[in-house]
């Protein structure tokens, strides 16, 4: 069992890293990109940005996919290890519910949290870094395990502590700085922000139904 797990993960978190790096470097490193332009000199930023667009830098590039493909694989064994214990509950491992629960890791991970922290750029200012990460991990842990509730609850009750537990940490509210300042446009990180979410969204989804589709394919026989 667990050497199928290894492989499943392992074929399904390095195939949705390369899908993340692309998007990555297509839709949000040229936002990164002209957010350090203007971080470095807001005044020149405008004519710089018009003629370095997309530039390719070979090393950064595999450095980017390399990372993704580690990270995204490590998030295959987070998300498999649920899914194989929801199938111990009944539920099938198919590419659907692969889908399903790679929507439900980009609520937990990357929805949720957005809420109260969205996605920064360079140059912008933000809360105690440890109290944001304090919030960021209760926000993740509290989601999942309300989604996991709501789920496989079988009663009012453990639909209604779902609730709370989502409800949480957004009524706490996140950490933010005493004053709130930005070097680049708000256009800027607007679209970055959502950007991100929505890359996050397909790449968390391309990960589950990967997950789902190798599972009961041979490949994850060994």
């Amino acid at each position: 069992m667990f050497a199928k797990i290894a492989v499943s993960a392992l074929i399904a978190g390095f195939g949705a890293g390369l899908i993340a790096s692309v998007l990555q470097y297509a839709f949000v490193q040229p936002l990164l990109l002209h957010a350090e332009l203007f971080e470095a000199d807001p005044h020149t930023a405008l004519d710089i940005v018009r003629v370095a667009r997309g530039a390719f830098e070979p090393m950064r590039e595999a450095m980017n996919v390399m990372f993704s493909a580690l990270i995204y694989t490590g998030y295959a064994f987070i998300l498999l290890a649920g899914m194989v214990f929801a199938e111990e509950l009944g539920q099938a491992i198919t590419p659907r519910a692969g889908l399903l629960w790679g929507a439900a890791g980009f609520i937990a991970m990357h929805f949720a949290p957005a809420f109260g922290l969205a996605p920064d750029m360079p140059g912008q200012n933000g809360a105690d870094v440890e109290a944001r990460q304090i919030w960021w991990y209760m926000t993740v842990a509290f989601t999942g395990l309300g989604m996991w509730f709501i789920a496989f609850g079988r009663n009012w009750m453990m639909w209604g502590v779902a609730v709370i537990l989502i409800a949480a940490p957004q009524l706490i509210g996140a950490p933010l700085p005493d004053t709130l300042t930005q070097v680049a446009p708000p256009e800027l990180a607007s679209a970055f922000a959502a950007r991100t979410l929505g890359v996050a969204l397909v790449v968390w989804s391309t990960l589950g139904l990967f997950l789902g589709a190798v599972w009961n394919s041979k490949l994850s026989e060994v």
